[in-house]
């Protein structure tokens, strides 16, 4: 990994609380957006979102079939 290159990408954050949304609708437009992203650079959908620190502070999305 000592030739490995990183290449930075930047994308605009939110403000918002996420810690009470419950489906990936109730997130704001650039959080949606992130989750987004990431997925298409790991090829995988997200199918769980951690949106606080307890348990039920997740998003759980159904696969894609």
């Amino acid at each position: 990994f000592h030739h490995a290159k990183p290449i930075f990408e930047y994308l605009p954050g939110w403000t918002e609380d996420i810690s009470g949304a419950r489906t990936f609708e109730d997130l704001p437009a650039n959080a949606r957006a992130y989750v987004e992203r990431v997925e298409e650079l790991a090829g995988a959908r997200m199918s769980v979102i951690g949106v606080g620190p307890s348990r039920a502070a997740t998003i759980v999305r159904p696969a894609l079939i």
